[in-house]
C-alpha cells in the first residue's frame, strides 16, 4: 500500500494519499490539486475517491476540481449536507480498493459532520496501522468546538468527549495517527511539531485526552478559545458547495499608479506582501502590510475578510502569483490587480510613500522608562501571559483594530511581537487607521529576553 502525507506549511495544513494496485483516494485536498495529480502520474494510481473528513473552515478545499479533473467520487460526512455530488458517510461504512481497506468513524465535536478514516492494509494483517483524524485529534491538541452556529462549544466539547472516548480510543496503541493540521493552524492550540503520531503516545501526552470525565474535557477545551476569524464560516460555505476551479481565476492586471489610486478610493485595500523591513522602509500610503514569508492567508483572512477587493504589492511577479495562490487557498478570490513595477513604480511617478521606524529592544526600553511612547503588545494571549513588557498594553492583532478608542492617535506608539512578523502587520493597521507617529519593533518579545531586559507577568499568571 502507497501511503504519502502533504503538507502545506503556510496553512500547517496537512492532506493524504492512499494507494493500492493502481487506484488511490486522497483525502482533504488542499485547493491547488495538481500535487495530487503528479504523484499519482508518477506512481501509475488513479484518483477514484475523494475523501473530506469535514468541511474545512480555515481553508478551501479542492474536492470539487479534483473530482472533476479525475472523474473520482467524493465522500464526505452525512451531517454535511454538502450541495455538490458525493456520498454521504455513515459510521461503519467502509470503503474498499486494491488491497487497503477505509472505515469511516462519524466523530462529532470539531463539527457536527466530522469523520475519521481507519486504515488497514491486507498485507500487514487485519489491524489498523492508521486513523486519519480531520480535526478531530491533533498531535498534542484536539480539534476547537466553537465553530458551530447551532451547537454551543460546550454541546460541541461534549461530543467530541465522545467520539475520542468510544471511537478513536477504542484503537489499538500502535496505530498511527495523521490529521489534518499541525502546529501553526488555528484550529488548535496546543499543537505539537511533529506532523504525525500514534493513539498510544496521544493516550498518554494529549492534555484533552488525559481528562479524568466529560466535564473535566468540556472545561478544558472550552476555556480560552481564540479568536474566531470571521472568514471561518465563509470558508465552510464554500466548501459545502465546492470551490470554483483556480484556472477560471481571470488574469491579473498590472495596474498603474493613478489606477491603484482609483481603486482604493473605491473601497479596495492595498496589500503589501514584501517583508517587513522593506515595507517599514517605504510603503505607499494608505497600504496594509502582511508579509508572504508568515501565515500571509490565515492573517489576510482574519484582517481583511474574503469579500473585499484586494490590489497586491510584491517584488516581482512571481511573489505576485504566489501571493494569489495563497489567497485562493483561504477563500480570498477578489485579488483586482497588481501595482506594476511594485513600489519603484509608484516612485518612478514622484508619488510619495511613508515609512514606520524600527527601533531596538534598547530604544524601546528608553522611551518606555521615559513614559514617551504607549506600547502595544499584539501576540496572543497565552504568549501574553508568559510574560510583557514592562507598561504594555495587550491587544492582540487579530482584535487591534477594534481595541483603539483608549489610545491617543498623535502619541508615539510602539508595536510589538515575539520576533517582528505580526507587530508589522500591527503598525500598519494603526497607521492606516490615522496614528501618526507609529513604530516597529523588530526582534520583539525574543529580542527583549536576549538582552535580559525586565519582564512582567499578569497577576493572575503570577499567583
Amino acid at each position: 500500500m502507497y501511503f504519502e502525507q502533504f503538507f502545506l506549511s503556510c496553512l500547517a495544513h496537512a492532506s493524504y494519499m492512499i494507494g493500492s494496485e493502481g487506484i488511490a483516494a486522497v483525502v482533504d485536498p488542499q485547493r491547488d490539486v495538481g500535487i495530487y495529480l503528479e504523484e499519482a502520474q508518477r506512481r501509475e494510481l488513479r484518483i477514484a475517491y475523494v475523501i473530506e473528513t469535514h468541511l474545512h473552515a480555515d481553508f478551501v478545499s479542492g474536492h470539487r476540481e479534483l473530482a472533476a479533473l479525475t472523474g473520482a467520487t467524493i465522500y464526505v460526512g452525512a451531517q454535511a449536507h454538502a450541495s455538490f455530488p458525493h456520498v454521504p458517510v455513515h459510521d461503519g461504512d467502509e470503503l474498499r480498493f486494491g488491497r487497503c481497506s477505509l472505515r469511516f468513524l462519524e466523530t462529532p465535536g470539531h463539527t457536527l459532520e466530522s469523520i475519521c478514516v481507519v486504515v488497514r492494509d491486507a498485507e500487514r494483517g487485519n489491524e489498523p496501522i492508521a486513523v486519519l483524524t480531520g480535526d478531530t485529534l491533533f498531535i498534542g491538541d484536539v480539534g476547537r468546538p466553537d465553530l458551530s452556529g447551532d451547537r454551543t462549544p460546550a454541546e460541541l466539547a461534549a461530543l467530541l468527549y465522545d467520539s475520542l472516548q468510544t471511537k478513536l480510543m477504542t484503537l489499538p496503541d500502535s496505530v498511527g495517527v495523521y490529521p489534518a493540521h499541525g502546529a501553526g493552524s488555528l484550529c488548535g492550540r496546543q499543537m505539537r511539531p511533529e506532523r504525525s503520531s500514534t493513539i498510544g503516545v496521544e493516550r498518554a501526552t494529549n492534555y484533552a485526552l488525559r481528562a479524568r470525565s466529560r466535564e473535566e474535557f468540556v472545561r478544558l477545551v472550552t476555556a480560552d478559545l481564540p479568536d474566531r476569524p470571521g472568514y471561518f464560516s465563509r470558508d465552510v460555505e464554500i466548501n459545502r458547495e465546492g470551490a470554483p476551479s483556480l484556472a477560471d481565476l481571470p488574469p491579473l492586471p498590472a495596474l498603474r499608479p493613478g489606477e491603484v489610486m482609483a481603486r482604493q478610493a473605491d473601497g479596495a485595500v492595498l496589500l503589501d506582501t514584501r517583508a517587513e523591513d522593506d515595507f517599514c522602509a517605504a510603503h505607499v500610503p494608505g497600504s496594509l502590510h502582511i508579509g508572504l514569508s508568515g501565515q500571509y492567508a490565515s492573517w489576510a483572512g482574519s484582517l481583511i475578510g474574503v469579500d473585499r477587493n484586494l490590489v497586491l504589492v510584491a517584488e516581482d511577479a512571481e511573489r505576485v502569483a504566489e501571493s494569489r495562490l495563497r489567497l485562493a487557498r483561504v477563500g480570498i478570490d477578489r485579488v483586482v490587480g497588481y501595482l506594476a513595477d511594485g513600489v519603484a513604480g509608484w516612485t518612478r511617478e514622484g508619488l510619495p510613500l511613508e515609512q514606520i521606524p524600527q527601533i531596538t529592544v534598547g530604544e524601546l526600553a528608553a522611551l518606555a522608562a521615559g513614559e514617551d511612547v504607549d506600547v502595544i503588545d499584539v501576540r496572543r494571549t497565552a504568549e501574553w501571559e508568559q510574560g510583557y513588557v514592562p507598561g504594555a498594553r495587550h491587544k492582540p492583532l487579530s482584535r487591534l483594530s477594534r481595541m483603539l478608542d483608549d489610545l491617543e492617535p498623535t502619541r508615539p506608539i510602539a508595536v510589538y511581537c515575539k520576533g517582528g512578523y505580526r507587530s508589522a502587520i500591527g503598525a500598519s493597521l494603526l497607521e492606516r487607521a490615522g496614528f501618526e507617529h507609529v513604530m516597529n519593533v523588530p526582534g520583539g518579545f525574543d529580542a527583549w529576553q536576549a538582552c535580559d531586559l525586565p519582564t512582567c507577568v499578569p497577576t493572575a499568571a503570577a499567583t
